[in-house]
């Protein structure tokens, strides 16, 4: 009778742990700042609880498809995305400019050299501006 006992409490304290470690690996930590859905990679949108890997790929394949979204709520035209799946979404999930338009107010290596505007004689000189 005691052995069986034994056997129950180890068998309930295996399946406690085994669940706590399942529960453990499905949390995520929600990324610290929104995720941009025109830019993000599938490895950042899958920080945002509710994406995985099959729906970070969907809402890039649906990106290259049809181009930029101009709203969140255009992820419900995703197959497995619904209005309560993208509610626990949206907080974690924002919309801009998709990196190809960026704003030319953007830094970058070449934008802090000066530029010099050309010369009457260098145009001149120049055979294949005549």
């Amino acid at each position: 009778m005691q052995l069986r006992q034994q056997r129950l409490v180890l068998f309930l304290a295996l399946a406690l742990t085994l669940c706590l470690t399942c529960s453990a690996a499905t949390t995520k930590k929600p990324p610290a700042k929104p995720v941009n859905i025109n830019t993000a990679t599938s490895e950042q949108l899958q920080t945002v609880p509710g994406i995985g890997p099959a729906t970070a790929e969907k809402i890039i394949q649906m990106r290259r498809s049809y181009g930029a979204f101009k709203s969140v709520d255009d992820l419900r035209a995703i197959r497995g995305i619904g209005p309560k799946r993208l509610e626990k979404m949206r907080k974690y999930l924002t919309v801009g400019k998709p990196a190809s338009a960026a704003s030319p107010d953007a830094k970058c290596p070449g934008c802090d050299k000066k530029k010099t505007p050309p010369t009457d004689s260098a145009s001149s000189d120049n055979p294949s501006r005549r």
